[in-house]
């Protein structure tokens, strides 16, 4: 019995948690921790600049305001493909441009010109109750016609 006891901890030591709930999405935050809430961010973040906000698996993503003062229906994820650094948008130029190797990505996230591989991932935005509400992307990228390399 004891040998039974010290496996099962050892096991479930080993195995990681399991993903939980699934798909129905996560709030996103600001940088103080507070809900985003559509409204005001689309005053505070006008057309055709972008701000970070806390999203899915607490990685960084940019919400996109149009000109018609709503927001885009997905979110980019600001991580490099590359090597993980946060990329920011350059405003003058209407691009990602990495700071750690020069990647580049257009104005919806899309890779064009390398080191990295692949294009900035997505996610989908929603306002629920005025909250803006990210969830996965796993229908194809509307930027390449190809499965998400993300999911």
């Amino acid at each position: 019995v004891p040998v039974l006891w010290l496996a099962g901890g050892y096991i479930y030591f080993l195995v990681p948690p399991g993903g939980g709930g699934g798909g129905a999405g996560v709030t996103a935050r600001d940088a103080l921790g507070a809900d985003v809430m559509a409204a005001k961010w689309i005053a505070a973040n006008p057309y055709p600049g972008r701000a970070l906000v806390e999203g899915l698996k607490g990685d960084a993503h940019y919400l996109i305001v149009k000109e018609d003062k709503t927001l885009y229906d997905f979110a980019i994820n600001a991580v490099c493909t590359h090597l993980g650094c946060v990329v920011p948008f350059n405003r003058a130029q209407l691009k990602y441009i990495c700071p750690c190797h020069g990647s580049q990505y257009d104005f919806n996230g899309k890779v064009i010109r390398g080191p990295a591989p692949l294009s900035l991932a997505l996610a989908h935005v929603n306002d629920v109750d005025g909250k803006v509400v990210l969830s996965p992307w796993t229908e194809t990228d509307f930027r390449t016609d190809l499965a998400p390399w993300w999911k």
